[in-house]
């Protein structure tokens, strides 16, 4: 019997899943992070220190507990999303999704025929997921399409009505970049508040869960608390940064440092 996917479980029970994310290329580090109790970890081939067969051995490592592995893909690549999915993924984010065309050719990356035209050769996959992985994939494996531009927000519609996009994930350093501000996580501002509210309303009209890129547990619990039912709370690299950086300023009885505005 196909391994379930815990993240669909935890939408299908009402509540929101509490992500991480992995960008330390370390299939140590991702083993350690998946004990910490994440509903899901991110193995981030985009903008971490990551390559395929590393990637793979994260996977493996993750795979230690009931944390669901996900992967962000380095960009909508048919080739790097079906390998993804063959080493075991059970979701792809992928970057940069800005009109129906491009969410077509990813959602159809992602989906065996006739829904899609993944290749067959879950080598992996069906290790992790179970013999009869290849009957169920389409029904496991998820979709997330990013949204992080102006011309995203503009065809959130067209987007959001994609058959098989099961959720969006915005990256809201691209998304501030895009609407003329500074990159950076985690704002309060009302220019950034309007956007994902637009984005939550689609959302809801599409049946299509949104997720988002936090770096703080408070500001990732606001994001629940307005409607986003996936959030990253911050990530191996950040942990790493501002641990390290406390310990050495409380030695030093020096200033703690303030909280980076990136999630990175």
């Amino acid at each position: 019997m196909a391994r379930a996917n815990g993240v669909r479980e935890i939408w299908a029970s009402g509540k929101a899943v509490v992500n991480s994310w992995c960008g330390v290329s370390s299939s140590f580090s991702a083993e350690v992070m998946a004990h910490a109790g994440f509903d899901s970890l991110v193995v981030d081939m985009q903008h971490g220190m990551i390559d395929y067969q590393l990637m793979v051995t994260m996977l493996q490592a993750i795979s230690t507990t009931n944390t669901v592995p996900l992967v962000r893909v380095p960009w909508n690549d048919p080739a790097h999303i079906q390998k993804s999915l063959d080493a075991g993924a059970y979701g792809i984010i992928c970057p940069m999704v800005n009109n129906r065309a491009e969410a077509e050719k990813f959602v159809g990356s992602c989906r065996y025929a006739p829904l899609g035209y993944r290749s067959s050769g879950p080598i992996r996959a069906s290790l992790y997921g179970g013999a009869d992985y290849h009957m169920k994939a389409n029904d496991i494996v998820l979709a997330f399409g990013m949204i992080e531009t102006q011309e995203a927000l503009d065809n959130l519609d067209e987007i959001l009505s994609v058959k098989g996009l099961d959720a969006i994930y915005v990256g809201p350093s691209d998304l501030s970049i895009s609407l003329g501000y500074n990159p950076g996580g985690d704002k309060p501002d009302e220019w950034m508040m309007v956007a994902l509210k637009k984005i939550l309303d689609a959302c809801k009209r599409h049946k299509v869960q949104p997720g988002i890129h936090c770096g703080a547990p408070a500001y990732a619990k606001q994001m629940i608390a307005m409607g986003f039912t996936f959030v990253t709370v911050g990530g191996d690299t950040r942990f790493l940064t501002m641990g390290a950086a406390a310990t050495v300023a409380d030695m030093r009885d020096a200033p703690r440092p303030a909280g980076s505005s990136s999630p990175y």
